[in-house]
């Protein structure tokens, strides 16, 4: 009874009836350990010498902890406590460490590619070094946090205690960021990727972002492109009509591609009907986004970068093309159409086992090779002979785990880096692994023309790829940045287009004069227009201005 009431008499002192050092304790853990990549990028990126950006940097930390006090007396009450100390452990520890990994920074479109991540993809995360930072970083502090005991205290002295303990602590974050100041307008005005580092605030705001754009998408209904597309006639048989190949790529960044002048090789099915005069390459493609998540329902609409709206709920392409009466089709290597196929015929790889292509839940990308020609047999025959459009999205050079995008023939470049986490492995074992995924991609894509070359009908493939990637450039890895960050790595994209003689007749095209076009710039912005020219679907939401080939036809 004597230690209980010594306990009760002791916690009584502080706030809210338990001890404030914990509270001082976590806060200084979160601003000091939990944001280890923020003091980095500020201590490297502030101008002067001496002595001045480490007391700038000093000042920072302490507002910073400051904030974090604030918040902890104000919500961490009573049974709140505890689960939310783990939740805020979690949340310096996890994205420090892939910032610190990856060099990447936490936005609302990084969030994104976390609830849209699958099992698969997810797995080739799961480091040891990972296993470590969420042992050290949230289990073992987590449990230390969790055993503290928490005392009940009347409300109303508790309100007041931790009020006046939150307003003490904001008033010494006011007054360490007043005595910085012009430090830090002048580097926020330079650096503005910092905010994006920030943990946890950058994780919450961004979460808490990503799912108000989430929840209005889910609240209205999809609203039709065109609802009055004429439906184009069906012809006298299936053979007559035409098909095309639209290939979405998965982060294949256009610096290693060699159509477009990269030293290594690693496109010679292409460069041979490039110069067979069936090929044009679209060098300078830029991307709607950085991730697959924007991306992907970007380029599938019509209004371009500067006007789509995810938050928007609206029919695009396949559906346009779907109500003109052709067959659409979507096939799936990746972790999902993005909601750009939920209304049309579509198969996923990640179920099947096919020898020698699959493995656990993945596959390599020639599975679509295997099973598109049966796909398209399964649609509907009368909306076949009008025409087909079938997509295959494929697994890419999807990373970290470049080296499991291609089969063991295929690895041209070694030494493959063969660990998720890139920042071991030397840079050129990185560029090996990710070279052979993009001479995977062409050996796909030299497979689908000559399956596309056997039609008598006019034929067509479209391949372009979602977005880039870093590969250790200025210490960043992968992809997601925030747009206007971004480097080129991540938004220069390879595009390219084969025709087969029947489709070039029927479009009436003046190859060279599209071999012209293809050396000025190109975006996803220019996918919805030039495809819905390339099948002669009529509708109003079509923008001459945006189909790459309506120059070139000489009819």
């Amino acid at each position: 009874m004597t230690r209980v009431t010594d306990d009760n008499e002791r916690n009584a002192k502080w706030p809210g009836g338990q001890r404030w050092e914990p509270l001082v304790a976590l806060a200084l853990w979160m601003a000091l350990v939990g944001n280890v990549p923020l003091w980095a990028a500020v201590l490297q990126r502030m101008e002067g010498g001496g002595w001045r950006p480490w007391l700038v940097t000093a000042a920072w930390m302490g507002a910073l902890a400051a904030v974090n006090l604030a918040v902890l007396a104000l919500l961490a009450v009573g049974p709140l406590r505890r689960p939310l100390g783990l939740v805020l452990l979690a949340l310096v520890a996890v994205p420090s460490y892939f910032m610190l990994a990856y060099g990447i920074v936490i936005d609302s479109s990084m969030v994104a590619n976390v609830f849209n991540t699958d099992a698969r993809e997810a797995a080739d995360l799961v480091t040891p070094a990972l296993l470590v930072v969420a042992v050290l970083g949230v289990a073992l502090p987590g449990w230390l946090w969790w055993r503290l005991p928490v005392a009940p205290a009347p409300w109303r002295r508790a309100l007041g205690q931790r009020g006046g303990l939150a307003m003490g602590a904001l008033a010494l974050a006011a007054l360490l960021l007043w005595l910085t100041f012009q430090d830090l307008a002048a580097l926020m005005r330079t650096e503005r990727t910092l905010r994006y580092m920030i943990n946890p605030y950058n994780s919450i705001y961004a979460t808490l972002r990503h799912g108000l754009g989430r929840h209005a998408l889910a609240a209205g209904p999809v609203q039709p492109l065109d609802d009055q597309v004429p439906v184009l006639p069906a012809h006298a048989r299936e053979d007559d009509a035409p098909l095309l190949v639209l290939v979405v790529g998965e982060t294949a960044r256009a610096a290693n591609v060699s159509l477009g002048g990269y030293t290594r090789d690693t496109t010679p099915r292409l460069a041979a009907l490039q110069r067979a005069g069936e090929l044009v390459y679209f060098a300078d493609t830029t991307s709607c986004g950085t991730n697959t998540q924007t991306s992907v329902p970007c380029m599938f609409a019509p209004d371009g970068r500067q006007r789509y709206d995810p938050a928007r709920a609206q029919e695009n392409l396949l559906d346009v093309v779907q109500r003109a009466g052709l067959a659409v089709t979507w096939l799936d290597n990746q972790s999902g159409c993005k909601g750009v196929c939920a209304r049309v015929p579509t198969l996923a790889t990640d179920r099947l086992q096919v020898p020698g292509l699959s493995s656990g839940d993945e596959c390599h990308d020639e599975v679509l090779l295997r099973e598109l020609p049966g796909t398209l047999q399964t649609l509907d025959a009368q909306r076949r002979r009008v025409g087909t459009l079938a997509v295959l999205h494929m697994m890419g050079s999807h990373g970290p785990a470049y080296h499991k995008r291609t089969p063991a023939a295929f690895k041209r470049f070694e030494p493959e880096c063969t660990s998720a986490q890139l920042q071991t492995c030397p840079r050129e074992h990185i560029v090996n692994a990710y070279d052979n995924t993009i001479a995977y991609t062409d050996h796909v894509l030299g497979e689908l023309v000559a399956w596309l070359a056997q039609r008598r009908g006019p034929a067509a493939l479209l391949y372009v790829s979602d977005h880039g990637e870093s590969l250790g450039e200025g210490g960043l890895y992968l992809h997601g940045m925030p747009y206007a960050l971004a480097p080129r790595e991540q938004t220069h994209v390879p595009m390219a287009l084969w025709l087969n003689g029947t489709m070039r007749q029927r479009l009436q095209l003046d190859m060279a004069c599209l071999q012209r076009r293809a050396a000025e710039p190109a975006s996803h912005d220019h996918l919805f227009h030039t495809v819905a020219g390339l099948l002669g679907v009529r509708t109003r939401v079509y923008d001459a201005e945006r189909d790459l080939l309506r120059t070139c036809r000489r009819g």
